[in-house]
């Protein structure tokens, strides 16, 4: 397990990273959709765009068996050629178990977690079966939750790498298959592994901030570096009709004042957010009940653990970012920004689904 990089190591992984974009790309052209999906929620028709979320109510709940995590580790036994993971915490024992078979048959493999995970058990596993595994080594949070595989397909949202997330929480599971995209992720990761530049050392300087898969528009952003807080607000403020935002961390005042204003415009504006977090320093709650907001805690006993925003049925924001200034300011985090009514309509199934199980 690395704490640290040399120079000859950081030489000795770009010429490695290079041939494998090199082979990623030829892999991903070569293979298409070739898959079965795994047990879960009905995927969307397009092939390069999939969500996953978590059913905390669900059987898969009671078997730890067949929620999003079996389709990442269905994906990560088809990779070819690499698997890059940056997520703050991990102890899914059937993401470790794909991982360590990826390595066992030559794939190269690396885990970017926050140090204070870097003693879990399967954490510690992955770096005895040969995954390469480096902490961020300081006190803001190493707090992403991305895989990319093959250079050519990305994971990312909500979901921590472990069993509370899977299947106790509620989350959601992003699939893209984009190169762009994944060079995007990719650049992140090695941002961190390669160079050693974790928060406020992270560059603005995503390869491609907007991208489209399949004909549909994202957007990729990373904090601290991409303005993600200014982005989100212009988001808010630009919606016409509606706006859902669920929410497991929520002190930002722009945002709450961007959903105050846009309430007071007319536009509907519904909130739930993470219960235990609600009365938290700085919490966002009381002001927006106060101010008339149709604002809940949520029902699951379990993390409600989201960090998602829907604008007006078409627009879709998701990823680790919460709504604080740690992630704007300090943390490793990253969004997507989906520009999909299908998508969207997925998401808004989520939400109606957990603000049903809200208190008012």
């Amino acid at each position: 397990m690395r704490q640290g990089i040399s120079p000859s190591m950081r030489t000795a992984a770009l010429g490695t990273l290079t041939l494998i974009a090199l082979l990623g790309a030829l892999c991903a052209l070569l293979r298409g959709d070739r898959s079965t999906p795994a047990p879960g929620p009905t995927p969307l028709a397009a092939t390069s765009l999939q969500v996953y979320f978590s059913e905390p109510e669900g059987p898969a709940a009671g078997t730890l068996r067949g929620g999003p995590d079996a389709v990442l580790a269905q994906a990560i036994d088809q990779a070819a050629y690499s698997v890059d993971v940056a997520v703050y915490n991990f102890d899914l024992w059937s993401i470790r178990d794909a991982l360590l078979r990826a390595a066992e048959r030559g794939v190269a493999v690396r885990l970017v977690t926050d140090s204070d995970n870097l003693l879990e058990q399967e954490v510690q596993e992955l770096a005895a079966g040969g995954v390469d595994v480096l902490g961020d080594r300081r006190e803001s949070l190493m707090h992403h939750k991305f895989v990319v595989i093959d250079r050519a397909e990305v994971f990312a949202g909500s979901m921590n790498l472990t069993v509370d997330s899977a299947y106790h929480g509620d989350n959601n599971l992003l699939h893209l298959r984009s190169s762009q995209v994944a060079e995007d992720f990719t650049h992140e990761f090695e941002e961190m592994f390669v160079d050693d530049r974790f928060g406020e050392l992270s560059l603005r300087d995503t390869p491609y901030p907007r991208v489209s898969v399949d004909g549909v528009n994202v957007e990729v952003l990373f904090a601290p570096d991409d303005g993600v807080a200014r982005r989100l607000i212009e988001l808010v403020r630009g919606a016409q009709r509606r706006v859902e935002v669920m929410a497991y961390a929520f002190t930002s005042d722009g945002l709450a004042e961007a959903l105050i204003e846009r309430d007071a415009a007319g536009v509907e504006v519904r909130v739930v957010v993470e219960a235990s977090q609600a009365d938290s320093a700085g919490a966002e709650y009381e002001r927006l009940l106060r101010d008339g907001l149709d604002i809940r805690l949520d029902g699951n006993p379990g993390d409600m653990h989201h960090k998602v925003v829907i604008i007006d049925g078409a627009s879709v924001w998701t990823g680790s970012y919460n709504f604080t200034r740690s992630a704007e300011e300090y943390n490793d985090e990253g969004v997507l920004i989906i520009h999909s009514p299908a998508l969207a309509e997925r998401y808004m199934a989520e939400f109606e689904r957990v603000y049903a199980a809200a208190a008012p």
